[in-house]
């Protein structure tokens, strides 16, 4: 077992956690993974205010252990906001803020709703800017991840924000996968990891089959930093660029961007039509590098449990042999 202060901050059992993802959890998953011992978080930055309150009930049905609500700020809308911290969730989960938003008011709110803060940044700005604001967990994470970051590799980024902010613990987030990703945030300085791809690769998880399939098949060489998914969209994130599965619809508009804007609306409704099909290699699918490490689709709680091992097998076994 791998305990660390931030498990008693946030009253779970392993320090691992499940990214937000945007509309990439589920209420099934959610429940696995904070059953498990970690902590489950359910994206809700694109949810409609009135299915917040429901949603979030139907995870306490799911488990009885923590769990966390994720906001991208840039998109948050006061309704919504409102929705999930009268549900007061145990952990508000927060990242990709304007600058003009006011972080120090937001995570009060959250504070007085009995949650506890956790926001992700990827510098090491951004994270004072966070600490300054009150946020009781800070995710480094790395341009590594699947989805949006930033530009710097969590080898880099996850000691310097350590460094940074002192006291205030901190949770490695960008290429992890498997226990020895654990281990080497910890002996970075971080004191558990937040995983989204791994847990895209999951029986609980919401992706299409054939999504999964693809995050199986890729070498983890096959993603690519890009705008395209978020031009295709209309929807420009605040400092971010998208990690992408290189497929046929990330090479069609590669170098032709331009074109890809004056044709938005018909790049986007092809783009849907992809994404509810399952069509691979059409849709756009947000992993990470890690992808490269994943080789099946266990259950969630399987995979926490595993990971935590695999953890302790380095920690325990293989690392103290080199110490002389």
């Amino acid at each position: 077992m791998i305990h660390t202060p931030v498990c008693d901050l946030l009253q779970i059992r392993h320090p691992i956690m499940l990214g937000g993802m945007a509309g990439s959890t589920s209420v099934p998953l959610v429940a696995a993974v904070s059953n498990a011992g970690g902590l489950g978080t359910l994206g809700i930055a694109r949810t409609p205010a009135e299915q917040i309150q429901p949603q979030i009930g139907a995870i306490r049905e799911g488990t009885k252990h923590p769990f966390g609500v994720n906001f991208l700020l840039f998109l948050a809308r006061e309704p919504a906001l409102d929705a999930a911290l009268k549900t007061r969730p145990p952990v508000f989960s927060a990242a990709w803020a304007r600058a003009d938003q006011d972080l120090t008011s937001l995570f009060g709110r959250a504070h007085d709703a009995g949650s506890k803060v956790m926001y992700m940044v990827g510098t090491v700005p951004e994270a004072l800017r966070a600490k300054a604001a009150g946020a009781d967990v800070i995710v480094a994470q790395g341009t590594e991840g699947g989805g949006h970051v930033g530009w710097m590799a969590s080898m880099t980024l996850l000691p310097m924000i350590v460094d940074a902010v002192g006291s205030t613990p901190v949770v490695a987030a960008g290429g992890i996968a498997d226990g020895r990703g654990l281990a080497a945030a910890l002996a970075l300085g971080a004191q558990g990891a937040l995983l989204g791809t791994r847990f895209l690769a999951t029986k609980e998880s919401p992706l299409h089959p054939n999504f999964k399939q693809a995050v199986l098949d890729s070498d983890g060489h096959d993603t690519v930093l890009t705008e395209i998914p978020d031009v295709a969209r209309d929807n420009v994130w605040p400092g971010a660029m998208a990690r992408a599965l290189r497929n046929e619809f990330i090479e069609r508009w590669a170098g032709r961007e331009w074109e890809l804007r004056a044709r938005q609306p018909e790049a986007a409704a092809a783009l849907q039509k992809a994404q509810e099909s399952g069509d691979a290699k059409n849709a756009s699918l947000l992993i990470g590098q890690d992808a490269g490490l994943i080789r099946d689709i266990p259950p969630a709680g399987e995979l926490v449990e595993r990971i935590v091992a695999e953890a302790g097998a380095v920690l325990k076994g293989r690392l103290p042999k080199l110490v002389r």
